[in-house]
């Protein structure tokens, strides 16, 4: 029993730093990536997930990690799967934000506000939910799996990535989340504007009349209504956006 103990253990000890490396890369990311890394999932099943992609991804990238130390490779694996999951995390902190501002523009932002974990106005939970439905849908799964194996080429196992150019990524990819979110919310801004200018030259023409208990009535129906049409459209300029962030993850590469 002791030789084949020993035999077991000489065929798995040459397989263990890999897999180390591997699960370490995978469950930093998992901990921020949307859907999988969202604070609603129980931590045993986001720990579930970083086995499953580890085991799925594993054969693919097990001959990058030459060498036989551990400390400064597993801390750059952590740091490289941050960086992954941070480039995606990223595009729902925009759809958020989008959100955040069209309820702020029409007068929706106190309707049912921290109803999730994250203190969201109702647009925002609707929205986010919605949109991380339609990913799982898409094969976010399926795109994951190739974008660990890929981000390889792009963040080399047991190297740090240089602090300038994480610098300027993340500037770059911050800049590009903040245009897509009031782009996403541009609808709400102009509607909420136009409705406000209307209301002030009603009220110029008849100062009698309390546009207050009218104007606030039509604007929140009005807003659902808004919110109804263009949410389908929000929701497929948002996944285009977050297939390309999985296709090019660090697309605004420093040169």
């Amino acid at each position: 029993m002791i030789d084949l103990t020993n035999q077991l253990l000489a065929t798995i000890e040459p397989h263990l730093r890999p897999a180390l490396l591997t699960f370490l890369r995978v469950a930093a990311a998992m901990a921020v990536l949307p859907a999988f890394g969202e604070q609603a999932i129980p931590l045993r099943l986001r720990l579930g997930l970083a086995l499953a992609f580890t085991a799925l991804i594993l054969p693919a990238v097990a001959d990058r990690h030459s060498g036989s130390d551990l400390l400064l490779p597993a801390a750059a694996e952590t740091v490289a799967g941050l960086l992954i999951g941070l480039s995606l995390r990223l595009m729902v902190m925009g759809l958020q934000m989008a959100a955040t501002i069209a309820a702020q523009s029409t007068s929706l932002s106190q309707l049912f506000a921290g109803a999730a974990v994250e203190p969201l106005p109702a647009l925002g939970t609707l929205l986010t939910w919605a949109a991380l439905a339609l990913a799982m849908q898409a094969g976010l799964h399926v795109k994951l799996t190739a974008l660990f194996i890929a981000s390889h080429d792009l963040l080399p196992a047991g190297r740090f990535p240089l602090g300038e150019d994480v610098a300027r990524w993340g500037t770059a990819q911050v800049a590009q989340v903040t245009g897509l979110a009031f782009s996403l919310a541009l609808p709400f801004v102009l509607a909420g504007l136009l409705w406000n200018v209307a209301l002030g030259a009603v009220n110029r023409a008849m100062p009698q009349l309390m546009m207050a208990f009218i104007g606030a009535p039509a604007l929140a129906l009005g807003s659902l209504a808004l919110t109804a049409m263009a949410a389908p459209t929000i929701l497929f300029l948002w996944l285009q956006g977050l297939d390309a962030q999985l296709a090019r993850p660090f697309s605004p590469v420093p040169k």
